[in-house]
C-alpha cells in the first residue's frame, strides 16, 4: 500500500487535517495573554509619545527658566582648525578630546600645548568614543568642548551702562539667525565703545563657537542678553531713559542727520525680513543710511558697524573740539 513501504526514504502519510495538537499547534504560546494594552503615549514609536517627550522638555525649559536660566548643553567643536582659531580668540573651553592614534602635525600640537598652557584638560579617548561624541567622523581625532555662554540680564545691562563713562549705546538683533553676523556685531559694539547687545531667545542666532571667533574674543568682555519678549526688553530701555531707533530703508531719519549722542538702542533687522512688526512698532524712530541708489542693502553686521561707527564720532567730537 503506497506509504506503508518497508524502503529507506518512504514515508507514512496521514488522513489528518490541520494541526496536530488542537488550534494554533505549535504556536500556541502565541495565543497566551500579553496583557494590557500599553497607552499610545507610552509608545517610544507612537506620535503621542513624542509630543508627551516635548512636553515634558519645555516644562523642564519653563522650570528652569523660574530658576534664572536655561540650561544648555556643552558644545563640542571638532576639526584642527576650528580648535586653533576658538583657542586663539581664546574662547572659554573646559576640555581638548584627543582620539587615540591621531596623526600628530603643527595644528594638534599647537592646541594640546595651549591647552596645557591655560590649565585646559587634554583628554585621549577612542575615536569610537569621538565619533559617539561628534554624531560624526569629520572631527580630525580633535574636538575643545565649550560650555554655555553666560548670558546677562537686561537689566543689569542697563545698570552697568549707567555707570559708564559714555551715554548707553546698545545694539538689538532682530531675526538675525547667523551666528557670524552676530559675532561681528559683537566685534563691532566693543570696538565703538557700545555697552551690549540683545538678542531674542528664539529664532535667534545665539553665542556658539562660531560667534565666539567672529567676535575675536570680545564676547568674553561685552554683556550679551537674551530676552525673551524682545519688545518687553525694548520698552524697559525706554522707561530707562534711552532712545528706541530702528535701522530700515526710507526711515524718516537719516544717519546724517541723527544726533546719536544721548542714550540709545540701535535696532538691526535682517537683510532680507528686515524688523518685525511689533518691534518695529515700538522704535520711538525709523533710520536708514544713506547709500548709492543701486545698492539695496547692507549686511546686518555691516549696518551695524557704519552706525555705531557714526554715533561713536559724534560722541568724540565735543571732547575733541574742547
Amino acid at each position: 500500500m503506497a506509504g506503508n513501504s518497508q524502503r529507506q526514504g518512504a514515508v507514512r502519510k496521514s488522513n489528518k487535517k490541520g494541526s496536530a495538537k488542537g488550534s494554533g499547534g505549535q504556536r500556541r504560546r502565541g495565543l497566551r495573554g500579553k496583557g494590557a494594552t500599553p497607552k499610545a503615549e507610552d509608545r517610544v514609536y507612537h506620535a503621542a509619545y513624542k509630543k508627551k517627550r516635548a512636553a515634558q522638555r519645555r516644562a523642564s525649559g519653563a522650570h528652569d527658566r523660574r530658576r534664572g536660566g536655561v540650561e544648555e548643553q556643552m558644545e563640542l567643536v571638532v576639526g584642527r582648525n576650528p580648535v586653533v582659531e576658538c583657542l586663539h580668540a581664546k574662547v572659554p573651553a573646559t576640555a581638548l578630546y584627543v582620539a587615540e592614534g591621531s596623526k600628530s602635525d603643527q595644528r594638534l600640537a599647537e592646541a594640546v600645548h595651549t591647552c596645557a598652557d591655560r590649565g585646559i584638560a587634554v583628554l585621549e579617548v577612542s575615536r569610537q568614543e569621538l565619533d559617539r561624541m561628534t554624531g560624526n567622523g569629520m572631527h580630525q581625532g580633535i574636538g575643545l568642548q565649550i560650555p554655555p555662554f553666560d548670558y546677562a540680564e537686561v537689566e543689569d545691562l542697563i545698570e552697568k551702562a549707567a555707570t559708564a563713562p559714555t551715554p548707553g549705546m546698545i545694539v538689538a538683533l532682530d531675526n538675525i539667525t547667523d551666528p557670524r553676523n552676530l559675532g561681528a556685531v559683537i566685534r563691532s559694539v566693543a570696538a565703538f565703545g557700545g555697552h551690549g547687545v540683545v538678542i531674542p531667545e528664539r529664532r535667534s542666532a545665539s553665542v556658539t563657537a562660531v560667534a565666539w571667533r567672529t567676535s575675536a574674543g570680545t564676547a568674553a568682555r561685552l554683556p550679551v542678553t537674551k530676552a525673551t519678549n524682545m519688545v518687553r526688553s525694548l520698552k524697559q530701555f525706554q522707561q530707562a531713559g534711552y532712545q528706541i531707533v530702528g535701522l530700515d530703508a526710507g526711515g524718516e531719519h537719516t544717519l546724517d542727520t541723527y544726533d546719536g549722542t544721548t542714550p540709545v538702542v540701535i535696532v538691526v533687522g535682517s537683510e532680507g525680513k528686515g524688523m518685525s512688526r511689533l518691534v518695529r512698532e515700538t522704535c520711538d524712530s525709523i533710520m536708514s543710511i544713506p547709500m548709492a541708489p543701486w545698492v539695496e542693502s547692507l549686511n546686518a553686521s555691516v549696518a551695524a558697524g557704519v552706525v555705531l561707527s557714526e554715533f561713536a564720532r559724534q560722541r568724540r567730537a565735543p571732547s575733541a573740539r574742547r
